[in-house]
């Protein structure tokens, strides 16, 4: 789930007062032994930023440790698994490509404070018509976690994403711009016993964090067959595996943190006459609009709310932003109501199109879009704790409100574990989620 996500902006204002979901929480145990039909001697893992450990707006050294693959590999081991490779940043530039890091509360609000010392960073490529890639140190050395932040499904046989998407960059020999190796052959060049597949989720997230002004959603059709050469190159030499749905992208804590009510809260305690903010709101088609907001507008996380209300220069004067149809919200920083539509539609039909492919080769499947949206609406009680979806104290997603904590990859792994032993009657071990970090408070 990606777009080279830059650093939350350390005046961002984020709503205090964060809600707990309290409501029935199942708890989770241990399958029954069983006899396996799978084999697990080399698992495999393809995916994006998720499947790479991605965490706190950047890819560094503890994150890649914590990823789901790697949790799974370890409780695979127990069972006759093999070696699990990731490509690591080395310790001396553990931070590899920065992150973020909480750094106090201040009147209940989080203090984000961006790490930039110690990066893998070892270059920014200008592509013209492009623009900047930046490029990370290389990785030479096995590979097991071909997990890629920033891929989409729709990039899979695209050979110069090798010179586009620097965290593909640094795995491949060749140095940017004269990679021609699309992703798919690359995870191919080696035989594999089992895989897991998490592919699909920024078809449709990147569309979504851009307030639907910076991508595009994938073409469900495209999808549908690029999906099926996928799983049918995956399992052409018998391999048996495991494939994951794509969640509910606006059901995130970047969607749902920061809210057109406590905007409009904030800003009537200052002028009460303000009835709500204008968003520039998609009509049809291509069609914009400005409106005041609802609540099915959908606010992102990194909306600097201090901006509402500035002066803004227009061909009538300098109105206040956000304030009046002339100075709308920008597009960048609200999903709209149709957009969030056309985003779920999207999601729902890729998630058809995996359940169907996954069955017709018998694969096992972890419904992410059902257990998420599970946890988002009852929270979970897991080794004896509470968690839920809530930005920053909920214990599940990272400090960017799209990625998880380590506690949330323990989690997130153990669903797919459940999905394997479920198929194949296995008995792979359940990881001890309790072994994993939430949120480091300072």
């Amino acid at each position: 789930m990606f777009k080279q996500m830059k650093f939350l902006k350390q005046h961002l204002y984020i709503i205090a007062g964060l809600l707990f979901i309290t409501s029935c929480k199942p708890d989770i145990k241990t399958p029954q032994a069983k006899h396996s039909t799978a084999d697990f001697s080399r698992y495999i893992s393809l995916g994006n930023s998720l499947t790479a450990g991605y965490a706190d707006g950047g890819l560094y050294l503890q994150g890649q440790l914590n990823s789901y693959p790697s949790i799974i590999a370890k409780q695979m081991q127990t069972v006759g698994g093999g070696v699990f490779n990731q490509p690591l940043f080395s310790s001396a530039q553990a931070n590899g490509s920065g992150y973020l890091q909480l750094t106090g509360i201040v009147n209940g609000a989080p203090v984000i404070t961006p790490v930039t010392t110690n990066l893998a960073i070892r270059g920014v490529l200008p592509v013209p018509g492009f623009g900047n890639v930046t490029l990370y140190t290389k990785y030479t050395g096995d590979i097991e976690n071909y997990g890629v932040p920033g891929i989409k499904l729709l990039q899979i046989t695209y050979a110069p994403l090798g010179n586009l998407n620097g965290y593909y960059e640094r795995l491949l020999p060749n140095d940017a711009p004269t990679n021609t190796t699309p992703y798919l052959n690359f995870v191919m060049a080696k035989p594999f016993t089992f895989f897991s597949n998490w592919l699909g989720n920024n078809d449709a997230l990147l569309y979504a964090t851009s307030g639907g002004a910076g991508d595009v959603l994938t073409d469900e059709t495209t999808f549908a067959q690029l999906y099926n050469l996928l799983i049918g190159t995956l399992t052409a030499n018998g391999a048996k595996g495991v494939v994951a749905t794509v969640p509910d992208v606006t059901s995130i804590p970047y969607f749902n943190t920061v809210t057109v009510g406590a905007i409009v809260a904030g800003v009537q305690k200052a002028n009460p006459a303000v009835q709500g903010i204008y968003i520039n709101a998609l009509v049809s088609g291509t069609t914009y609009a400005p409106r005041l907001a609802t609540a099915n507008d959908l606010i992102v996380l990194t909306f600097p709310t201090s901006m509402i209300g500035t002066p803004v220069s227009t061909p009538y004067g300098n109105l206040p932003y956000g304030l009046t149809p002339l100075t709308p919200v920008d597009n960048q920083y609200v999903l709209d109501a149709n957009e969030v539509t056309l985003t779920r539609a999207h999601v729902i039909s890729f998630n058809n199109t995996i359940k169907s492919v996954a069955a017709s080769k018998g694969l096992a499947v972890f419904d992410a879009f059902t257990f998420l949206n599970d946890i988002k609406q009852n929270g979970l009680v897991v080794d004896g704790i509470d968690l839920n979806s809530n930005f920053v104290t909920g214990g599940i997603f990272s400090l960017d409100g799209v990625h998880l904590t380590p506690r949330g990859y323990a989690i997130v792994a153990n669903g797919f574990i459940n999905a394997i032993n479920a198929k194949y009657g296995s008995n792979i071990p359940l990881a001890n989620v309790a072994d994993y970090h939430g949120i480091l408070f300072p």
